[in-house]
């Protein structure tokens, strides 16, 4: 009896799965057990015309397959590659001695070429934690596997590429990758700078201030005033992906297949920008085959949600539970997993059907009633989590026409680093890495305010008609200004600055 070795993905890790196969040479038949869906069972058909592809021939013997553990359900075509290569050792057509090594992984094309698979980052994580010695898996895969250290990967292309490897008559170039070199020649390797926006420099200093402690942020003006482009740009400033970071986030888009062709490691802060057309699942995750969401893409990084009340009200309330505990949990009636989803949400919207409510030089041809109808698309509870909401007003022609250099992403980065080591240095020891993830029982502890202060935001508390949740976030955004400017305490100049980022909990708007 042959035993190799492969891997299933649960969530965002991965399993060690074993394939063993016995061959009877005076019986004829094929049997697949173990609890495979379809693809796999299929396989049966892609392994046999593949290896005539390539050069040998499945022996007409009684083949039982048998893929252990038998409680977990095998999914996927990835799994013709390790079933290929036990049959082929069961046949005696390639040597087993080194096959317990390694772990095989690979959907196979009729012609014997390797495809890529989903999952090769978990999959290669999970066989150096198991002391396998390697990994052979599609070469398209190699790079992204090559980043875990202490272990051999092989990238292949071709079936024969495989039987000579074990059979010991070619090897196959090893891929090595210096995973730190690799992320350190990459971290700013961004397209965009806010040196390229024009004006809107309180639109620059609201995010500068979400970026600083991690805060959600919601744009609010009509079309064409920059919404998308300031968005697109706030990457750019976040502090740059630890290299813990980038592995975790490497492995979800690992996971779900989106990692760019041949590329090892995402190594700059994601940002996904859905269509207001997105279901439900696709948004938060899960699906008969569960698979991470945007959401969960999106972790450690940003999630831009453009024209937010087009989005379907189920879509967006999805969101609510996710944005509070940073991550996602998909139940189904055998299994349990949890994608982890610690994002900033960036949304924008119009601020009326026709785009041009408060605008300063056009006219709103909307009724007050459509106006409020359009806000109420997205919810009150959901508002409530978003911590910052700007207007953003349409740039002049001055400003557009300035020549001189606006400040870059390089520049404002370092003051948002410095405001994220004071927070660092805050909550030292704990699971808590901004001023946005601080838990309730420890705003008195941190965010304690004098007694102008205090004035000032009752104020703001009575006239505006905010919730606890809202005056949590405002005393959160205040800490952040607050170590913005390194200062130890909250002052009534840094709460000013927070209660004005709440624009549409002014009575003004749709009135």
């Amino acid at each position: 009896m042959i035993r190799t070795f492969g891997s299933a993905v649960v969530g965002v890790n991965a399993l060690a799965i074993e394939v063993e196969v016995d061959a009877q040479k005076n019986a004829i038949g094929y049997f697949l057990v173990g609890l495979p869906d379809n693809a796999v069972k299929e396989g049966q058909h892609r392994i046999e015309t593949a290896m005539r592809n390539a050069g040998v021939e499945l022996k007409r013997y009684k083949y039982v397959v048998n893929m252990a553990p038998a409680d977990i359900r095998k999914e996927g075509a990835a799994y013709d590659l390790t079933i290929a290569a036990g049959l082929l050792a069961a046949s005696e057509q390639m040597r087993s001695e080194e096959l317990h090594r390694y772990v095989i992984m690979g959907e196979l094309s009729l012609d014997g070429a390797i495809k890529p698979i989903k999952g090769a980052l978990p999959m290669a994580i999970q066989a150096r934690k198991e002391g396998y010695k390697g990994m052979l898996l599609p070469l398209e895969n190699a790079r992204e596997a090559a980043i875990v250290s202490e272990l051999e990967v092989y990238g292949l292309e071709h079936l024969s590429e495989m039987v000579e490897f074990f059979n010991g008559k070619q090897m196959p170039t090893r891929i090595d990758i210096n995973t730190r070199e690799l992320f350190y020649d990459s971290q700013d390797a961004y397209e965009v700078d806010f040196a390229d926006v024009k004006g809107q420099e309180n639109i620059k200093r609201a995010l500068e201030v979400a970026a600083a402690g991690g805060h959600n942020v919601l744009l609010v003006g009509p079309p064409g005033a920059g919404k998308t482009m300031l968005s697109k740009r706030l990457p750019t400033i976040l502090p740059p992906l630890t290299l813990h970071e980038a592995l975790e986030t490497t492995k979800i888009h690992s996971v779900a297949g989106k990692l760019p062709n041949r590329e090892g490691l995402v190594s700059t802060r994601p940002f996904r920008s859905p269509h207001h057309t997105i279901s439900d699942v696709a948004l938060v995750g899960g699906g008969g085959h569960p698979q991470p969401g945007e959401i969960s893409l999106a972790h450690n990084g940003v999630l831009f949600l453009d024209e937010l009340p087009e989005f379907k009200r189920t879509v967006l309330e999805v969101m609510r539970q996710p944005l509070e505990e940073r991550r996602v949990t998909i139940s189904r009636a055998r299994f349990t997993v949890d994608y982890p989803a610690s994002f900033m949400l960036v949304a924008s919207m119009n601020p009326c059907p026709c785009g041009f409510y408060n605008h300063p030089d056009k006219e709103c041809t909307c009724g007050s009633q459509q106006v409020q109808r359009y806000l109420s698309r997205v919810s009150g509870p959901l508002l409530d989590r978003i911590d910052i909401h700007i207007e953003v007003v349409p740039v002049s022609f001055n400003e557009l026409s300035d020549k001189r250099p606006a400040e870059s992403s390089s520049d404002v980065r370092a003051r948002v680093m410095r405001a994220r080591e004071r927070q660092l240095a805050r909550f030292e020891g704990q699971s808590i890495y901004s001023n946005a993830q601080m838990p309730h029982n420890q705003l008195h502890q941190w965010c304690a305010v004098n007694s102008a202060g205090q004035i000032l935001l009752k104020t703001a508390m009575e006239r505006l008609g905010l919730s606890a949740r809202a005056y949590d976030r405002i005393l959160k955004v205040a800490r952040t200004i607050a170590d913005l400017g390194d200062s130890d305490h909250i002052q009534a100049e840094h709460l000013a600055e927070a209660i004005q980022y709440r624009s549409l909990d002014r009575s003004n708007w749709g009135a």
